[in-house]
């Protein structure tokens, strides 16, 4: 008979005393199939092999047993095929290296045991979680599944199977440079079928990583910023500026300076007209630089609201101006 993994393997210790009855949590969505009720058991793990109990009664996230033995213990569902829906839990983390963001996209049946040990991994590593909503519907069993994030880079593996394991989740790694965008997610069934999608904004993740210690790098000295007057700092950083800034951000620089009346109108149109992002950013760092210093320091400060991270990165100084 074959059977898999519903539940989370537990070593329960008894120390003084008797329980009536104990709750086991399971993964196994009934709601699709209340038959699976009959089909779930307990397995004790014992010293000299395995044997099975059945389960008094199962409720939505619970197996409950009566009179337990404590043997490392829990559910285990009988396979009488892979049409079985579980529920599901999704981890989202994220690192921020210099100008890349890294994410990883945990996908795995629910586990309270795999969740703290994605919890303690992360740990480690000095990384961010960022609270995503769950898919409305359950997954399921040995089904697989695929991620798309339009702004990366390169995103592996490219699809995960969704099945209870031993060690840590597997996860989906995606580099995504950092353009100053939304992160947008979306997950794609076998069929391809959209069955979750989450945004993480760009405000959200910059002002969480930027209060994480990762985000410049542990153990680094801070690095210092450019000095000299506003055009200086803005001459000095043009080839970074034009190579790092991103098209939303441009779009909204263009307005922002012709609100503050650094730029006419006429010169907004001529740019707005130019398709290749780095193009667009050279006509705006010149344009602006031509008009001397007060306009050089109105897009410095400009840059810091709608792109603070690279405004960080450039490391140019906030300066006062006229308002």
């Amino acid at each position: 008979m074959q059977y898999t993994q519903g539940g989370p393997l537990l070593d329960i210790t008894m120390e003084l005393g008797e329980l009536e009855e104990v709750h086991l949590p399971h993964c196994v969505c009934l709601g699709t199939n209340p038959s699976l009720r009959n089909e779930m058991k307990i397995l004790h793990v014992e010293e000299h092999g395995v044997s099975l109990e059945e389960v008094h009664e199962v409720t939505r996230f619970h197996a409950k047993i009566l009179h337990p033995k404590f043997s490392p213990i829990g559910p285990i569902l009988r396979l009488l095929s892979w049409d079985v829906d579980v529920h599901c839990e999704l981890m989202l983390y994220l690192t921020v290296k210099r100008e890349t963001l890294i994410s990883r996209l945990y996908l795995f049946p629910w586990n309270p045991s795999q969740i703290q040990a994605v919890e303690q991994q992360e740990k480690s590593h000095g990384s961010s979680r960022f609270l995503i909503s769950r898919p409305e519907q359950s997954f399921k069993l040995n089904s697989s599944f695929r991620l798309n994030i339009p702004c990366s880079t390169s995103i592996n593996p490219p699809r995960i199977h969704f099945i209870q394991r031993d060690t840590t989740p597997s996860f989906f790694k995606a580099i995504v440079k950092m353009t100053g965008v939304d992160i947008e997610m979306e997950l794609f069934s076998d069929d391809e079928r959209t069955v979750w999608k989450e945004m993480v904004s760009h405000d959200e993740y910059v002002t969480d990583t930027r209060s994480t210690s990762a985000v410049s790098g542990a153990g680094r000295p801070a690095e210092s910023s450019l000095t000299g007057s506003p055009e200086q700092q803005l001459r000095s950083v043009r080839t970074e500026f034009v190579k790092r800034v991103s098209g939303p951000v441009l779009n909204e620089l263009l307005d922002r300076l012709l609100q503050h009346t650094v730029i006419n109108q006429e010169e907004m149109e001529s740019v707005k007209v130019i398709a290749e992002r780095t193009e667009k950013a050279r006509d705006i760092i010149d344009m602006v630089l031509r008009k001397g210093t007060e306009s050089c320091s109105r897009m410095i400060n400009l840059l810091g609201e709608l792109d603070h991270c690279l405004y960080t990165e450039l490391q140019i100084n906030s300066v006062g101006v006229p308002t």
